[in-house]
C-alpha cells in the first residue's frame, strides 16, 4: 500500500498515545492464539544486518516467577535507599510491577554473539544490536494495545542474577523483562506523572550546525 488514509494515520497516533507502561493487571489468563500474535511481531521488525538477534524467554513456571519477583522485590529495596525524604516516601509508594499479577512473564534477551547478518552494521556499533530488539518490542507493545492487552516494563531488576536463575546461555544479554496481560484500567496519562515523579516534556530537537 502506496498511501494510508486520515482515519489510518488518526488511529495509529491514537494506539501510540494509548499505549502506556501497565503495572495492574487483571490475573484473567490470555488466550494463546492472542500471545502468539503479540509475539509474531517480533518477524515484522528491522534488524541491523537482518540479525534477529532477539531471543524470547516465556517464563512460565512457578519456580522461575518466584525467583524474578524475589528479584524485583530485593531490587527495589536496594535502589529505594538511594532516596532520601519525600523523594523515598513517593518512591516507595508507586507500584513498579505488575509482576504478581500478570498471566504472562517475558525476558527478552539479546544475543550478541549471533552470526547471522554476518556483523553487518554490528561491526563498529555492535549496539545496533539491542537497538533493533527494543524496536520489535515496540512493534509487540503496540500490537497488545490494539488488542486490548497491556504491558508492563519492569527495569528494577538484577541482571546477573535473573540470567543465572534463569539458565540463559552465555553471551545473551538481558534487554526487557516485560509483563503481558488485560489492564485493571486504560489511561493516557502515565502513572508516574499521576504520581508526581516525573512531567512529559516536548522532544528536544537540537538543529547541528
Amino acid at each position: 500500500m502506496d498511501e494510508f488514509s486520515q482515519d489510518f494515520r488518526a488511529g495509529l497516533h491514537d494506539l501510540m498515545r494509548w499505549r502506556r507502561d501497565v503495572r495492574h493487571f487483571r490475573t484473567d489468563p490470555v488466550d494463546e492464539a492472542l500471545v502468539r500474535q503479540c509475539l509474531d511481531t517480533f518477524s515484522l521488525a528491522p534488524s541491523v544486518g537482518l540479525s534477529e538477534p532477539w531471543r524470547i524467554l516465556r517464563v512460565s513456571s512457578d519456580t522461575a516467577r518466584a525467583k524474578t519477583i524475589r528479584n524485583f522485590k530485593d531490587a527495589n529495596a536496594k535502589a529505594l535507599t538511594g532516596y532520601t525524604g519525600d523523594q523515598a516516601k513517593l518512591y516507595a509508594s508507586l507500584k513498579l510491577s505488575g509482576m504478581q499479577d500478570a498471566p504472562e512473564h517475558f525476558a527478552i534477551y539479546c544475543d550478541d554473539t549471533t552470526d547471522k547478518g554476518a556483523g553487518l552494521g554490528a561491526t563498529s556499533m555492535p549496539e545496533m544490536r539491542r537497538y533493533s530488539v527494543v524496536g520489535a518490542i515496540t512493534l509487540m507493545w503496540l500490537t497488545a494495545r490494539s488488542l486490548g492487552l497491556g504491558i508492563g516494563w519492569v527495569s528494577v531488576l538484577d541482571p546477573d542474577r535473573l540470567n543465572t536463575d534463569l539458565k540463559v546461555p552465555e553471551g545473551w544479554a538481558l534487554v526487557a523483562y516485560l509483563c503481558l496481560g488485560w489492564p485493571n484500567k486504560n489511561t493516557l496519562t502515565p502513572e508516574l506523572e499521576t504520581k508526581g515523579w516525573e512531567a512529559r516534556a516536548p522532544a528536544l530537537i537540537i538543529e547541528s550546525r
